[in-house]
């Protein structure tokens, strides 16, 4: 009985790699065991830059709200402590966002947690 590869699915495989790898230098985008190495590569990295981002935005978000907060007298987790006090729910995201757009509105919440 002769050996049956099926060369169909093989072929897609392959294409469906290759096509994935469109717009890569040289090797990496026409040769199949270089483009799959780079792209499972490149897919590692697009997961854990998914999981980097909300760090950095965290971290941007803070450092705004700690430079506006400065500006009033405050420190940024005694801010952040008075706020849990007072029991005002706003996360970090509005918070920079109210202290970057609206500088008058913050520092009305500045004082009133005072």
């Amino acid at each position: 009985m002769p050996r049956s590869v099926n060369a169909v699915a093989s072929r897609a495989r392959r294409k469906r790699i290759l096509k994935q790898a469109k717009g890569f230098y040289g090797k990496r985008k026409n040769v199949y065991t270089v483009a799959k190495n780079v792209l499972e590569k490149g897919l590692t990295y697009r997961y854990v830059g998914r999981k980097l981002k909300k760090r950095e935005y965290r971290s941007l978000w803070i450092a705004r709200i700690n430079a506006a907060v400065r500006a009033e007298g405050l420190t940024y987790s005694r801010f952040i402590h008075l706020l849990n006090a007072k029991g005002v729910e706003l996360d970090r995201k509005v918070l920079a966002d109210i202290a970057m757009n609206e500088p008058d509105a913050f520092k009305q919440l500045i004082e009133s947690v005072k």
